[in-house]
């Protein structure tokens, strides 16, 4: 159900990150294409080569490609795309989205994307359930974006709890719902 379709997958400094090189593979497996864009707090993380090498397409990590003046278009990012997956999402680009806050290319993506966007929060679980930022997923969902909630379970903190990403294979299966009630629709 994912062949052909466009994914545009951000990338956002958490120490989920790793999970996005198995998500990128698994959407590639199915025949996606994917178009990563790493914010440069998640390159602490987890490599552009890395992604680049899984998704088979450069990873966009700035505005401008090269110093000839060449940029990567956020508005045609935008339009290209299916859809848009951010995960993991950390409280602060979600924090960002909530606000209009437009400082990286994923988030100028995110403010120029027509298609719907699936967002799967990474945090620990006391920044999981501070009043902030659940009132920043109300704002994000209020827009029309759906969160793939975090689950539960041992945290990078040692902590138990709610704040873990959602495993790749749970949002590729998202994925493949939301392609499926597009289809009967």
């Amino acid at each position: 159900m994912l062949r052909h379709k466009k994914v545009l997958l951000g990338v956002t400094g958490s120490i989920a990150a790793y999970k996005a090189a198995h998500l990128v593979r698994l959407l590639v497996k199915e025949e996606a294409e994917v178009q990563v864009i790493l914010t440069t707090s998640a390159s602490s993380f987890i490599t552009p080569l890395t992604l680049s090498t899984l998704s088979k397409k450069p990873v966009l990590t700035e505005f401008v490609k090269n110093e000839s003046g060449e940029w990567h278009n956020h508005v045609a990012l935008g339009l290209w795309a299916d859809v848009m997956v951010i995960a993991p999402a950390s409280a602060n680009t979600i924090a960002k989205m909530a606000n209009g806050y437009c400082d990286n290319l994923l988030l100028a993506c995110y403010l120029s994307a027509r298609c719907p966007v699936y967002v799967a929060p990474a945090m620990d679980l006391d920044m999981y359930q501070h009043p902030a930022v659940t009132a920043n997923f109300e704002k994000i969902k209020s827009y029309g974006n759906s969160i793939i909630e975090a689950s539960f379970g041992e945290l990078a903190s040692g902590l138990v709890g709610q704040g873990r990403m959602a495993e790749p294979e749970e949002i590729v299966e998202v994925l493949h719902q939301h392609f499926t009630d597009l289809h009967i629709a």
